[in-house]
């Protein structure tokens, strides 16, 4: 649905911070999987316009085709909702088996993908209303030979046109392909299905700009998209650019046997960060920077303490409204037992590290152990994210308060004068004004979780600060404005 014209730029999430107190650090389980309520949450959560957080488990549920995955809604305070149940159409039609979570877009529902089923069997692009109604945007392999690509892990993001952009492991149709046209491709589909390859991998003599990409892309404020390969047959992981048009620029290769890496963020500084979890001084993992320009720079190797108390095999990073980055390791950690364990963790862009939770402190492991994806900031100001362990082996959400304070996130990061930008938080009801660089706008509050306002005339790029009855949020970075 959309939001009075509203157009959400899930590329661009900036965010408000205020002076509100938070409590100090906390760890809680929220909830724990079982096999009816889907198993193996998988990705980082997306936080909707209501303030919950939705995701997808790999796993469970109870759809026709048997345990073939969820998708969920668990509220800030851990009431939990199974809000779709996959393969609960013939054949699977309606797709099963998601990789990745989901991402809010423009229309306030959430776009996926699933790894396998759907029309074709190859996986399918879907959309799914908060309340559960999913449609199936698009099915891969609807092409000869799957030349439109299959097996889309990596879920989609929306780029700045409004369109759904991805990444498939299989398929594609790379003329130089070392495993029979089975190297993926990056695609782009549109809200109403159609669906244009972008890139096919493998397109390089040698191969020598990748193959087999299973992470999210995430395209950067120069409008290209950013992306990663796998290691396979002795072709090394790989960090990509791609422009919209399909110019590919391989930007780092990784040294052989390095593998795994993670989506990559844009921080604030315009740099790309990201893991990987097998490399690094001790072949454990690492934490990376890389400018849009290729130049790469470590800056963590974990597995640097003793017995590995600050974890190992890391999976990805999110920037803080502090502007830190925090983590989680799938394994490691003070409490590893086995193949049980994990941390969350925080990385100053410096490489400063602190470990702020190792999982199996629990009896039986029942906070969750072996998270695949990094949490997500809530804008109450604490993370929330899900692991595939706990005391039914079936995954759990937790949520950790660090002492962040609540924020709000604004979007998109830039607009002309008239142009509508949301402003999401809590407690909104009780604005009192918005403010662009010190320019008063017109705003009109739609819930306790968000504001609409206009860019006004005379505005200039600069902060954009919302007064509340109980104090003023002020944005941590400028809004732009266009002329």
């Amino acid at each position: 649905m959309k939001l009075n014209g509203w157009k959400i730029s899930c590329v661009f999430l900036l965010c408000i911070a205020t002076a509100i107190s938070s409590p100090a650090q906390t760890f809680t389980n929220l909830f724990t999987f079982n096999e009816t309520d889907g198993a193996t949450p998988v990705g980082i959560l997306a936080q909707g316009i209501d303030g919950n957080f939705y995701g997808a488990t790999m796993f469970g549920g109870t759809g026709k085709g048997g345990s073939e995955g969820t998708a969920f809604k668990v509220t800030p305070t851990g009431t939990f909702t199974t809000i779709y149940n996959f393969c609960n159409k013939a054949n699977c039609a309606d797709g099963d088996g998601p990789f990745w979570g989901v991402v809010l877009g423009t229309d306030g529902n959430f776009h996926g993908t699933t790894g396998s089923g759907g029309a074709n069997v190859g996986g399918t692009v879907y959309t799914i209303t908060s309340s559960g109604k999913l449609a199936v945007v698009y099915s891969f392999c609807a092409q000869e030979n799957c030349t439109d690509g299959a097996t889309p892990e990596g879920g989609v993001i929306e780029g700045i046109d409004g369109n759904y952009y991805g990444t498939t492991r299989d398929g594609g149709n790379g003329p130089l392909c070392l495993d029979e046209g089975d190297c993926g491709n990056v695609f782009k589909t549109t809200p109403a299905g159609a669906t244009t390859t972008i890139y096919n991998f493998c397109s390089q003599p040698n191969c020598t700009d990748g193959f087999l990409p299973t992470a999210p892309l995430v395209q950067g404020t120069d409008g290209n998209f950013y992306g990663s390969t796998t290691e396979l047959n002795g072709v090394p992981a790989t960090i990509f650019k791609l422009t919209p048009r399909g110019v590919l620029t391989t930007l780092y290769s990784f040294p052989i046997t390095w593998n795994g890496v993670s989506p990559l963020i844009q921080g604030t500084d315009g740099n790309y960060y990201g893991t990987i979890t097998s490399g690094g001084n001790f072949g454990l993992g690492m934490a990376f920077k890389i400018t849009p320009g290729g130049t790469f720079t470590s800056l963590y190797s974990f597995c640097s303490n003793f017995g590995c108390t600050d974890g190992s095999s890391p999976q990805g990073l999110v920037q803080g409204s502090d502007g830190n980055f925090y983590g989680t390791t799938s394994e490691g950690g003070q409490n590893a037992s086995g193949t049980n364990g994990g941390t969350i963790f925080s990385l100053s862009p410096t490489g400063a590290y602190s470990v702020l939770y190792s999982f199996c402190s629990q009896t039986n492991c029942a906070d969750g152990s072996n998270p695949d994806a990094p949490p997500v900031q809530g804008t109450n100001g604490n993370f929330y994210g899900v692991t595939s362990g706990g005391n039914l082996n079936k995954g759990t959400i937790y949520s950790l308060a660090t002492g962040l304070v609540p924020f709000a996130k604004f979007l998109p990061a830039g607009g002309k004068v008239g142009a509508e930008v949301g402003i999401l938080g809590n407690s909104l009801t009780s604005a009192t004004a918005v403010t662009f660089n010190g320019v008063s706008a017109k705003f009109s509050v739609v819930s306790s979780t968000l504001i609409l306002a206009h860019v006004p005339t005379g505005a200039k790029t600069g902060p954009i600060k919302v007064m509340l009855s109980s104090g003023t949020l002020s944005s941590n970075v400028s809004f732009v404005v266009i002329p």
